[in-house]
């Protein structure tokens, strides 16, 4: 009998990080088992990823659903890790910040539940720089000490979501002697694998669209997302990560930069490059919802350590890939 290779379980797999996650896991010999919450997506799924891998047959996908354990404790069944990459990641943020934070948080402790219940040691939580960077400093460079402070009464519901469940994760972790190992990405961009691209590139796609005639000076810590589906099998893979947060970002820079980038690859979009005062951006966030949830931040640099990440290995592509790359997606899948 074959050796059988490690069934690595990889929730929320229709996203844009975990799509990458599972091409990640495949070309480097692992089973796969996604979960969706409508398993009838499976086949079109599949159907995109087989462009991009030969070992295709290593997927397979079931139906969970973050508010319902019963389907994590079925899903996680034969598996031997868990990659936790579903949470709510609205556009808008909602009226009632608990339907971001509960299913965040409740979704996050039922796959741990999950993990005891099936015997597994090691879960790899995708978390964000949204629980690092919004603490007691404004600016400066993050490192994964780093927590946003929930006492602030600035953060969005998304912020909120992603501290609040990471921080119930190493709890749970601690309890039960689970080997946790938190990835907190920066803003992910890089190549989508599908038209429906989820709320990552979102800013590409406003950009390119020419939707903001003019740019408020904010700027972003950026990754792109192939490193981040990299970093996950490297902290699967390494015995050392347990118990350590490792922040996942190559690069800061301000979104008028990111549309500079981007015109010069493509001059015949109307990409807006001028920078609007800080007193405009202001005023136009009373009214524009994207925009209000970013006003703390503007003109503020917030750099991210990325070095634990080097350390064990990591190499991650420059910013300006991630952008550009990014970018030419959206045109390639007609999206633009």
């Amino acid at each position: 009998i074959g050796y059988i290779m490690p069934k690595v379980l990889i929730s929320g797999a229709s996203g844009f990080i975990a799509g990458h996650c599972i091409l990640e896991m495949l070309s480097h010999g692992y089973e796969v088992r996604g979960t969706l919450r409508d398993s009838a997506r499976g086949e079109a799924i599949k159907a995109i990823l087989a462009d991009y891998t030969d070992r295709i047959d290593a997927l397979e996908f079931v139906s969970a659903d973050l508010m319902n354990e019963a389907s994590w404790v079925e899903a996680a069944r034969g598996c031997d890790s868990i990659l936790h990459v579903a949470s709510p990641v609205p556009v808008v943020q909602p009226e009632d910040e608990d339907d971001v934070i509960v299913p965040a948080k409740t979704g996050t402790i039922n796959v741990l539940k999950a993990a005891t219940a099936s015997g597994i040691k090691r879960v790899v939580l995708t978390s964000s720089v949204a629980a690092v960077t919004s603490g007691s400093r404004d600016s400066g460079t993050f490192t994964d000490q780093d927590w946003t402070d929930l006492s602030r009464n600035d953060l969005s519901p998304y912020v909120k979501s992603k501290t609040v469940a990471e921080r119930a994760a190493w709890e749970y972790a601690k309890q039960h002697d689970l080997e946790l190992v938190a990835i907190n990405p920066a803003l992910v961009l890089g190549p989508a694998l599908e038209a429906d691209y989820g709320s990552s590139l979102e800013a590409l796609y406003l950009l390119m669209r020419g939707s903001y005639p003019i740019l408020p000076k904010l700027g972003f810590e950026i990754v792109d997302v192939r490193d981040v589906a990299i970093l996950h099998r490297l902290v699967l893979e390494t015995p050392e990560a347990a118990g350590n947060r490792y922040m996942c970002a190559n690069g800061f820079r301000w979104f008028v930069d990111i549309a500079k980038t981007i015109k010069t690859e493509h001059p015949r979009l109307k990409i807006p490059t001028q920078e609007m005062p800080n007193l405009v951006a202001k005023i136009a966030g009373v009214f524009l919802k994207e925009i209000k949830q970013f006003l703390p931040d503007l003109g503020r640099v917030k750099a991210i350590d990325n070095s634990p990440a080097l350390a064990i290995g990591w190499q991650p592509r420059d910013a300006d890939i991630a952008i550009r790359d990014g970018a030419q997606s959206l045109i390639d899948l007609k999206v633009v």
